[in-house]
């Protein structure tokens, strides 16, 4: 019998990697699914092979869950690895000491973008998949792409274009890159920050981009001995900065902050004194030592939650909780202050005002999700019950809905008992459980995903 205090945190419980593919078709559902719900829920992951530990809960390779929802009912249900180089077994790190930016998990994210949809990890190229979860690839917009993608691409709602950037751990350290509605890239900037900061996220206003270099830095010291090769490191420093989105603009102006760690922003956009308004997940140095150590070690002073976004038994301070920095430049400095006290994680919105002012953000927060009313600065929660617990919370708008928050919230349920998964959609407003998708086998606790509506174009 398997000792679990041996077994590290991201490899049991509702984290343990699934063994293998399946598909399964016609499932049960409770309550009522919307109509207009017409589409594929997608959700990346990572999943280490049997007997496989990659050493920390990144960099797994990447698998892909996908439910297919139409006319009131959920078609089907299936999972597949992305069959990158990585998972073929070609290193990250040639003989030559040269990269391979094929060769990545794509474990992180998964969109999709003029027609052609994408899984995601901020350390290589993205990979091509099919609306049915086959990969067809490494993408790299017809050759133009050179440098890794993020994660976590803006697509402005107003403009269609989408903007991402890519890190390195040579000099350039950060290139931004734009692309058109129609998936061209047509924009590539090299940026200058001083190192190889672990920039996870970014944010993108109706004019500008909205930079975050932040203490978390590779150390190439720590590179091959398996897990992340990165650190704390407080001399690097904090600040945050703002670029136009004018083309050809390189110019950044920074803002110092207190030291902290961010890995993913909920939204930002200019107010009407012009100032940039920044909300995001913030971890000072103790909240993100106590989750990097529970996602990177084979042990740690976790209590039963997990590691991401979780208060520690007996810990009064939540390691990550929702935060706004406000950037003036008139003042020339940021202000910051704490939105909730909530621990929180993953945070989402109604992205048709990505860039711009927004009301409400959905987080992760223990075992459910939260609401929070930005405006008058309260929460409430969604608790899943027993061992079930949600992932992020991606909204959907109602076809007919006018008001910011009129949609659904569909997050995929991992349990820590290792029971089968299920799909849980709430109501956004009211964050009342409007149906449950019962899945046939368990679904690992994962990452980022998306709603693909109808129409899409199948390879």
């Amino acid at each position: 019998m398997t000792d679990e205090t041996t077994v590290p945190l991201y490899l049991r419980g509702r984290f343990a990697p699934v063994p293998e593919e399946h598909s399964a078709a016609d499932l049960i559902v409770r309550g009522t699914l919307p109509p207009d719900l017409d589409g594929r829920y997608l959700r990346n992951g990572p999943n280490p092979l049997p007997g496989e530990d990659k050493g920390h809960w990144f960099t797994g390779p990447g698998m892909l869950h996908g439910i297919r929802l139409r006319n009131g009912r959920a078609e089907w249900y299936r999972n597949r690895w992305v069959r990158t180089r990585e998972l073929e077994g070609h290193p990250f790190v040639r003989a030559d000491f040269t990269i391979d930016l094929a060769a990545t998990p794509a474990n992180t994210h998964v969109i999709r973008h003029a027609d052609t949809v994408l899984a995601l990890c901020e350390v290589g190229l993205p990979y091509w998949v099919t609306p049915s979860l086959e990969t067809v690839g490494p993408y790299d917009f017809g050759g133009r792409l050179t440098t890794a993608m993020t994660a976590h691409p803006k697509e402005d709602p107003v403009t269609g274009e989408l903007h991402l950037f890519g890190t390195g751990f040579a000099p350039p350290y950060l290139t931004y890159h734009r692309v058109t509605a129609e998936g061209v890239l047509l924009d590539s900037r090299p940026i200058d920050v001083p190192g190889p900061t672990m920039m996870h996220d970014f944010a993108l206003t109706e004019h500008h981009i909205v930079w975050m270099d932040l203490p978390v830095v590779f150390d190439p010291a720590l590179a091959g001995r398996g897990g992340m090769p990165y650190r704390w490191d407080e001399a690097y420093g904090a600040r945050l900065g703002v670029m136009s989105r004018t083309s050809g603009s390189t110019d950044v102006r920074w803002y110092d902050v207190d030291p902290c760690y961010v890995f993913h922003v909920g939204n930002a956009y200019e107010d009407a004194q012009g100032r940039i308004v920044l909300d995001a997940v913030r971890y000072d140095h103790a909240g993100f030592q106590h989750t990097w150590s529970d996602i990177g070690g084979p042990t740690g002073p976790s209590g039963p939650n997990g590691p991401i976004g979780v208060r520690e038994p007996g810990h009064s301070q939540a390691p990550a909780v929702l935060y706004r920095w406000t950037l003036d430049p008139a003042a020339g400095r940021a202000f910051e202050s704490q939105l909730d006290d909530r621990e929180a994680e993953f945070p989402t919105h109604n992205e048709t005002l990505t860039g711009r002012p927004n009301r409400y953000l959905y987080t992760v927060s223990g075992d459910g999700i939260a609401k929070h009313d930005l405006t008058h600065r309260t929460s409430h929660a969604h608790q899943t019950p027993g061992s079930r617990y949600a992932g992020e919370a991606v909204f959907v708008p109602a076809a007919d809905g006018t008001g910011e928050d009129e949609g659904w919230l569909l997050s995929l349920i991992s349990n820590d008992d290792g029971a089968a998964g299920e799909l849980l959609v709430l109501d956004a407003a009211e964050l009342s459980v409007q149906a449950v998708v019962e899945l046939p086998y368990p679904v690992p606790a994962g990452f980022h995903g998306s709603w693909l509506p109808e129409p899409v174009h199948r390879p």
